[in-house]
């Protein structure tokens, strides 16, 4: 997927013996999720779907699952989030949060309950840090490399999507015009139990720019924080319970 994935195990799980063995089946699922949906490798089953060499139902399955997922969060986003960019079919608005989500509920089955998963930023909570201690995760300043705006603290399962231009310049397009999103937002960080739709939503959001804020507080059970170009910060109404702000 062109980023980097890290594994945080902890508790007594974590020091059995098996745990070597459910990271790795962890990173074979990930390998193949990166050789089925990859648009950098011109074999993939989703780079030849895209081109019109196969149909969905020549595909694996989880082509399926993951465009159905994607239909899903087009409608709840009214069009905002969107899997057509220049005529392609680009599902990685949603992909790797989905991926990511899968592998932490991978380690669970295995045993493995308390995990944090770091899949280029975005991030899947399961469990506690420590016993009576909760995951603590940065959230970075997009205009001030190496500093954090806010702090999220959570037990139990959270997943922690951020999208913005400080890390890959500007990637995410807005779907009306295949331009870039007016210059509003440095990033927004959103906030669900699972990181599948909280990756959808923060990219919905970054699109959507001035009026995500109003969109997101009606979504349930959903938190975020956004920074904008000029340094000024909102976030949701419930997004505190969870963070402390600077």
């Amino acid at each position: 997927m062109g980023t980097v994935f890290s594994f945080d195990l902890r508790g007594e799980a974590a020091a059995a013996v098996d745990a070597e063995a459910a990271v790795a089946a962890a990173a074979r699922w990930l390998h193949r999720v990166d050789a089925l949906f990859s648009l950098y490798k011109p074999e993939s089953e989703m780079s030849r779907l895209s081109r019109g060499e196969l149909t969905a139902a020549d595909c694996d399955p989880l082509i399926a699952e993951v465009l159905a997922l994607c239909e899903a969060a087009e409608a709840r986003s009214e069009g905002w989030f969107s899997t057509r960019y220049a005529g392609e079919l680009d599902p990685t608005g949603l992909v790797k949060g989905w991926a990511v989500e899968r592998a932490s509920r991978l380690l669970a089955a295995r045993g493995m309950g308390d995990t944090c998963i770091n899949g280029g930023g975005d991030i899947q909570l399961s469990g506690e840090k420590e016993p009576g201690r909760p995951w603590r995760i940065g959230i970075s300043n997009p205009l001030q490399p190496g500093e954090l705006v806010a702090i999220v603290e959570a037990d139990g399962d959270l997943g922690v999507a951020t999208s913005g231009t400080a890390e890959r310049g500007c990637h995410v397009l807005d779907p009306r015009t295949g331009a870039p999103p007016a210059d509003s937002l440095a990033s927004v960080t959103v906030l669900t139990r699972g990181l599948t739709a909280a990756d959808a939503w923060a990219t919905a959001a970054f699109a959507r720019g001035d009026s995500s804020r109003d969109w997101l507080e009606a979504l349930p059970d959903v938190e975020a924080f956004a920074v904008e170009t000029t340094g000024r910060t909102w976030c949701t109404a419930g997004f505190r319970e969870f963070a402390q702000v600077s």
